[in-house]
């Protein structure tokens, strides 16, 4: 797909995650944006997250507090802070510019007062497209992920994207589907209307 940033708006952002698509770039020095839309998808089944033993474990402790949409940019920051990432300036600009208006969101994992973890993604209609996490503790990108599956099933969520499948997320209880059906399911869950 064309690999123009320079028109890419928040507006022109959530159109394309509507029709399907999500941008990435080659790199964080790299300042073109290219749209991708995968023959195959990765989804999180909202009623089939699996936690593992050592996951309940961590999560019946506590070890973590949780905060919500308040560190929105730094688990941005967090998820760029590796040595490959496509998340370049316009696209940390773009998210930000979504947060502000409300239609992007972070689950923030805290430890004795330190970012440790965290997830965002934009939310739209009854689906959620899971963008990115990081983790700087074991189990703090999890645990994010588990309060983020648990709230999208509070809000009547029908869609979580995971965008590709990874062994991580497989382990987790995402799946992949065809582009075919991904488009099916995103239908259905752009007609209804998170709380």
């Amino acid at each position: 797909m064309p690999r123009d940033d320079t028109a890419i708006t928040p507006e022109l952002l959530l159109h394309a995650y509507a029709s399907g698509v999500f941008p990435m770039s080659e790199s964080r020095d790299d300042p073109e944006v290219f749209w991708v839309d995968p023959d195959r998808r990765g989804v999180m089944l909202l009623d089939g997250f699996y936690a593992s033993r050592s996951l309940r474990q961590t999560l019946r402790k506590n070890s973590f507090s949780i905060t919500y949409n308040q560190a929105f940019s730094q688990v941005v920051d967090g998820c760029a802070a590796r040595e490959d990432t496509w998340i370049n300036g316009t696209i940390r600009a773009l998210y930000l510019a979504l947060h502000q208006r409300g239609a992007a969101h972070s689950v923030d994992a805290w430890y004795d007062g330190d970012l440790v973890g965290g997830v965002y993604g934009v939310a739209l209609g009854g689906a959620f497209f899971g963008e990115s996490m990081f983790s700087r503790r074991r189990n703090a990108s999890k645990v994010a992920l588990a309060y983020l599956v648990t709230l999208l099933n509070a809000h009547g969520f029908k869609l979580f994207d995971t965008q590709f499948l990874t062994e991580h997320l497989a382990s987790l209880g995402a799946i992949e589907i065809s582009r075919g059906q991904y488009h099916i399911r995103l239908k259905d869950a752009l007609s209804k209307k998170a709380k």
